[in-house]
């Protein structure tokens, strides 16, 4: 079912190289729609990756492009066959954030601030079920199970030990307080944010209620960087009915920047190993 090629950053990679060469060619978005009678909406999100794309999209633009070098249509129609093959997350069915888990499958690393709760890439298992249990009340039994195993299968890039994802999480103290479950299930994820926290290519630190206003405070958002060069960094915000995928430079700069300054008011990582440890020992008294 899943392929080694990953079919979101194939579309990504293919949507860059459509979009410089209709900038080469010196055609708006607009031009390009009216050649083809399709909207323009289409072309921006073929651009942008959002979209799967076809062979015969693929060389209806590369007949307005006027490409000449075969080679180089032959290697974008590839890129088009390879995008349209599934990722391991297919086999779950329909994922709304699919888009998300084709780039955090891919990166090579992820800055995180999560205000609310803990990140997703470092739940265990009985504290996303609840998690996810607490945020879709109405969803069926069948749906919060298969949601729970996409999120552990997720995690198989931080314990991967040959190639990891290099996490780094700030989490706000509020994350921490809020039971999520019952008291035991917070031990058991502070114990597991500790554990985890030792991993030389996991970085944890807590945002305390002193800080007051920080740069954060408008909500979670995650930065993803990947291996390749030609790949942009991108800004990751989830909402409740779509999300919002950040990749001009001016905006990754500006959200980098900003978690510059989380991570210079967050306590330090042995700080903050102490202060879980402490809250988990508040959460196990509330359990007896």
């Amino acid at each position: 079912m899943a392929s080694n090629v990953n079919p979101t950053v194939r579309r990504r990679r293919l949507g860059m190289e459509l979009r410089r060469l209709r900038e080469q060619k010196g055609m708006t978005a607009e031009e390009v729609a009216e050649r083809l009678l399709v909207s323009q909406s289409k072309i921006s999100r073929l651009e942008n990756g959002r979209r799967s794309i076809s062979q015969r999209d693929v060389r209806d633009l590369c007949e307005v492009y006027e490409v000449e070098d075969r080679r180089m249509v032959d290697s974008l129609m590839q890129m088009a066959k390879d995008s349209r093959q599934q990722g391991w997350w297919h086999a779950f069915g329909d994922i709304p954030y699919s888009v998300y888990i084709g780039l955090e499958t891919d990166a090579a690393s992820l800055r995180v601030y999560e205000p609310q709760i803990v990140p997703g890439l470092l739940q265990t298992r009985a504290y996303a079920e609840a998690v996810i249990t607490g945020a879709l009340p109405e969803a069926p039994a069948a749906d919060i199970e298969k949601r729970v195993n996409v999120r552990t299968r997720r995690q198989d890039r931080v314990k991967d030990t040959d190639k990891p994802l290099r996490l780094w999480a700030v989490i706000d103290e509020s994350a921490l307080r809020r039971v999520v479950g019952t008291p035991q299930v917070m031990v058991e994820q502070l114990e597991s944010l500790i554990e985890q926290s030792h991993l030389p290519h996991v970085t944890v630190q807590v945002l305390p209620f002193e800080m007051g206003a920080h740069p954060g405070i408008s909500g979670h958002y995650a930065i993803l960087e990947f291996p390749d060069a030609t790949d942009s960094s991108v800004v990751y915000i989830e909402g409740v009915t779509s999300d919002l995928y950040l990749e001009k430079p001016n905006d990754v700069q500006r959200y980098s920047l900003m978690y510059e300054y989380l991570r210079a008011q967050a306590l330090g990582v042995e700080q903050t190993r102490q202060f879980l440890a402490k809250v988990a020992k508040e959460h196990a008294e509330a359990a007896r």
